[in-house]
């Protein structure tokens, strides 16, 4: 009973235990539903998680656009409300063309004509900016400001039948330094004067990187200085700009200047496919260009620079690609670019990126060089001048050798050398030192600058030098000086020359230069010794002008040099003026007997009869020197103040004005208010005027020198004023252009300048005012572009 019991009790157990299969359906469904829930629940998360960081990333990108070029999220403005608008060009609202140029007009400035950005030009503009000169003439615009304007693309101005625009970038233009300009020529200059600019270009054709490039000018005419003068051409200087479409940016990549007026230019010039900018800084035959290749920058808004290849650091260590390039920095640029050839060849044709832009630079200069030896010159001198800078010494002795009556013009190219042939042939020299028709040259440079002596000297010492070409070389210097001696150069220009002078009492003959050294200098009966300081004189070519700081004096024959550059060769006399104390002239002509400079002081010792002293009258001019052919005076018909207002009466009433302001300015009348038109007419209607011409431009200017009788005529009821000053001063000048404006005054504080008398130029024909300051002469002639007398 017990077991079956049992039996049953386990049988029951097991009857009530589920079946195996069964419950594992049974657990099963609950954990699918699980496990999709959680899968859609990660899926959302991770969508919101991927949503939310790429809504980070965007409105990060829009930051950083809004920051660098706000102008490419202007979009934006369409779908924001107006209080949450991005501003535009820096806080401008946008703009039609004629609002835009009525603007600038307001801030007295002038809007230039536009350059496309792109294919549609009503997308955006380039505006050029520009600025009135005062007191000008002639090109009286200088560009200021460069703007790039936008096409907006906002909504509420779609519907406009006039198109707006935003500014998106400005740039400023300040001028160039002229010792910038004038270093283009190797002359050296510490002014600070700013040269303006008066042209904005495109450069056409195909140019490097995707933006657009244009180039800024000025010209520094010929005539306008004296560095100008030198070359005989116009110098053409300005800056190079980039505009940058993808940052909607312009950047001013570098500065330019060509000597000879040359325009940059985009040239294939390396072997890779993108071009080069060239800017041509030639001078002469000497040629000089500079390249520029454009590189990558790692700079947001400036992914790009113009970088100079320059020669100064080999691009490969070898000793002979090194001497290659030091001949090449003499200016030895078909020799260099020979020995290039050759060392390419040894290395089968394979050079650096680096060394194969440097030997296309050094190739660009030889196809000059070689180009200008190749000519048909009709001057033996020129032709000397074209090989040995192209290196061809045994040519160029031919030359020479062919041309015995030449000679002196070969001897005065080899004088006028200032270092480039002599750096040339010491290099070729330091290179190969047993070269003798380069020892030749090197010899002959010596010669004509520093003496046959010194010369001979230099041969002996050369360690390579044979007995044989020793003796050649010397027998060619004999015959060289021989020739010189024979064609001595004849003056080509009159003597014209303007000093102030003295009388002195003592000459040690060591401190003049005389044409024969060997001679004392002295005097015959009844003569003096005059000392005339030098303040102008013209060369042949243009007048110079007090300091002579530039007047470069040669090592050999300087005697020989001043006599015929001051054209007192032919005629070495000059005028003694001196004032009496009754205002009337004396003159005397002397003989110029030596010269002398120091410090930029030119001075003339002369003989000529003894004048009355002036006993120091400073009522009347400083005795002046003056030669025949410098200058003629010219005195104009005066007339009457009242006389000049039948003609023009605005203007005179401009004159009279400027008039008594400066006699109050200057403390000769009272500074009472000043009187009505018509009284300050009764008072000076009576005063002489001369009308006269002195700008070039067919409009007469008007010269009134008052006198101190006419002052003191003014101060009768105020006798306190001018008593001590009575008679005490000479007559004073003021000029007034043909508009009414003060162009030239005597009566400016501390400045003690009077003006003498109105000349004009023998040479030029042109007028100059003669003005003596505290301690010399000076003339002054009119400037069109600086629009004073200088």
């Amino acid at each position: 009973m017990v077991k079956r019991s049992r039996k049953l009790t386990s049988k029951a157990s097991k009857l009530n235990k589920p079946h195996a299969g069964a419950t594992k359906r049974a657990v099963k469904k609950p954990q699918q539903k699980t496990k999709r829930g959680s899968l859609i629940l990660s899926t959302i998360a991770i969508a919101i998680l991927l949503s939310s960081a790429g809504l980070i990333m965007a409105f990060a990108w829009i930051s950083i656009l809004f920051f660098f070029n706000p102008d490419q999220v202007i979009w934006l403005n369409n779908v924001l409300p107006e209080w949450a608008q991005i501003p535009l060009g820096q806080g401008e609202h946008p703009l039609t063309l004629n609002e835009i140029q009525a603007s600038l007009s307001q801030q007295k400035q002038i809007a230039g004509k536009s350059l496309a950005l792109d294919e549609d030009v009503e997308k955006s503009f380039l505006l050029p900016v520009f600025r009135q000169r005062a007191n000008c003439q002639s090109d009286c615009q200088d560009l200021v400001e460069l703007r790039v304007y936008r096409h907006s693309q906002e909504l509420k101005f779609q519907s406009q039948p006039e198109k707006y625009y935003y500014l998106a970038n400005q740039l400023s233009i300040t001028g160039i330094e002229e010792s910038f300009v004038a270093n283009a020529i190797s002359e050296q200059q510490d002014s600070s004067t700013l040269l303006p600019l008066n042209e904005i270009k495109r450069f056409e054709g195909t140019t490097p990187s995707s933006g657009i490039w244009f180039y800024l000018q000025g010209q520094r005419q010929e005539g306008t200085s004296a560095f100008v003068a030198d070359v005989g051409a116009a110098i053409a200087y300005g800056y190079i700009v980039y505009y940058n479409p993808e940052r909607t940016n312009l950047q001013q990549m570098l500065a330019w200047r060509s000597p000879n007026g040359q325009l940059p230019k985009w040239q294939q010039v390396t072997g890779d496919s993108r071009k080069e900018l060239v800017v041509d800084q030639t001078v002469g035959l000497e040629p000089h260009l500079q390249v520029y290749q454009v590189k990558p920058l790692k700079l947001f808004l400036k992914p790009i620079q113009l970088e100079e290849i320059t020669l100064k650091s080999p691009a490969i260590k070898d000793s002979a690609y090194l001497n290659a390039l030091l001949i090449a920095r003499s200016g030895l640029w078909t020799p260099a670019f020979e020995w290039l050839k050759f060392i390419q060849k040894q290395r089968k044709g394979i050079l650096t990126e680096a060394a194969q832009a440097q030997m296309d630079v050094i190739r660009l200069h030889s196809q000059l060089t070689k180009t200008q030896a190749d000519k048909s010159w009709v001057s033996p001198g020129q032709e000397v001048l074209a090989d040995l800078i192209d290196g061809r010494w045994e040519k160029a002795l031919q030359v020479l050798a062919a041309s015995p009556h030449n000679t002196q013009e070969i001897a005065s190219l080899l004088k006028a050398d200032d270092g480039r042939l002599w750096n040339r042939t010491t290099t070729a020299l330091r290179v190969n030192p047993n070269r003798p028709e380069v020892q030749t040259w090197t010899a002959l440079i010596l010669a004509v600058q520093r003496g046959e002596e010194r010369a001979n000297s230099w041969l002996i010492a050369q360690p390579q030098i044979t007995k044989a070409t020793l003796a050649d070389i010397q027998s060619l210097l004999e015959r060289f000086n021989s020739e010189i001696a024979k064609s001595q150069i004849t003056p080509t220009h009159p003597s014209q020359i303007v000093g102030s002078v003295q009388a002195i009492t003592q000459v040690t003959s060591s401190d003049w230069l005389q044409p024969d050294s060997t001679a004392e200098l002295k005097l015959t009966d009844n003569q003096v010794w005059y000392q005339v300081e030098v303040n102008a004189f013209n060369d042949g070519k243009r007048w110079l002008n007090f300091p002579f700081e530039n007047l470069k004096l040669p090592k050999t024959s300087p005697v020989t040099f001043f006599w015929e550059t001051l054209g007192i060769s032919s005629d070495p006399t000059i005028q003694i003026i001196v004032w009496l104390a009754n205002g009337e002239q004396q003159i005397t002509t002397a003989t110029i007997k030596a010269v002398q400079l120091q410090s930029g002081v030119l001075r003339l010792l002369a003989a000529g009869d003894k004048i009355p002293d002036q006993q120091n009258n400073t009522l009347q001019p400083r005795p002046l020197a003056l030669t025949d052919a410098a200058l003629e005076w010219v005195l104009p018909s005066p007339i009457a103040l009242e006389e000049l207002y039948k003609q023009n009466p605005q203007g005179l009433q401009k004159i009279l004005l400027t008039v008594w302001r400066s006699l109050q300015e200057s403390g000769d009348i009272s500074a009472g208010p000043i009187p009505s038109f018509e009284e300050m007419q009764e008072k000076l209607g009576y005063w002489p005027v001369q009308v006269i011409d002195l700008t070039s431009n067919a409009k007469p200017e008007t010269v009134l020198s008052i006198s101190a009788a006419a002052i003191a005529s003014l101060n009768q009821n105020e006798p306190g004023i001018l008593e001590d000053k009575k008679n005490q001063f000479r007559p004073r000048t003021l000029i007034f252009s043909d508009s009414g404006n003060i162009i030239y005054t005597d009566f400016e504080k501390n400045h003690q300048q009077t003006l003498t008398a109105i000349a004009k130029l023998r040479d030029t024909q042109s007028l100059a005012l003669l003005v003596e300051s505290a301690d010399k002469y000076s003339l002054r002639r009119w400037s069109d572009k600086n629009q004073r007398f200088e």
